[in-house]
């Protein structure tokens, strides 16, 4: 994971990012494409809010990899939600995200390339704690690689995985005890 971007670095992606925005936009009312317009600025919309949501968590590092991981040449794409917002200080930051960026680059090695895989990190914090889940969709080439990964004693511990050749389900839950 690239932790050291500079404020011009930061800038310039999310400038790149609102331009295309944009020109989808503009390219949609220049065709008079009024109700597509207004999808992609409802669009934006919801992306900011949950931009929002997952920097709110107080989990910096780990926000960071979220919303920069696409702005890098990868086999997938993320994408994530968080279904409540409740601060996650509890949570070691720092683990947390070097175990996610791990577990990104053992599936990006394990999956086939140039291929639709996405991947969706659900974030469902509680009073109690607070559940992730992992769900990709994609062609996975080297399952075994996974289940090495996610059976290393570790930062963390997967309390529930399903594995197939096109999907993979993680749940991974930390409790605020």
């Amino acid at each position: 994971m690239k932790t050291d971007w500079s404020p011009v670095e930061v800038l310039r992606y999310a400038r790149h990012d609102w331009l295309n925005k944009i020109q989808l936009i503009k390219g949609n009312l220049s065709l008079n494409k009024i109700d597509r317009a207004n999808e992609i600025i409802d669009e934006i919309v919801s992306d900011a809010r949950e931009e929002a949501n997952l920097t709110n968590l107080i989990l910096p590092r780990f926000a960071t990899l979220l919303l920069t991981y696409n702005w890098n040449n990868q086999r997938f794409q993320v994408d994530y939600e968080v279904l409540d917002v409740l601060k996650c200080e509890y949570i070691d930051d720092e683990g947390l995200a070097q175990w996610t960026d791990d577990f990104f680059a053992c599936l990006n090695a394990s999956i086939k390339p140039y291929y639709e895989n996405h991947l969706t990190v659900t974030i469902d914090p509680q009073l109690t704690g607070t559940r992730f889940f992992f769900d990709f969709r994609g062609i996975i080439t080297d399952i075994g690689q996974i289940e090495e990964f996610l059976s290393r004693d570790g930062f963390l511990a997967v309390v529930n995985q399903e594995i197939s050749d096109y999907e993979l389900s993680l749940e991974v839950f930390f409790s605020s005890k």
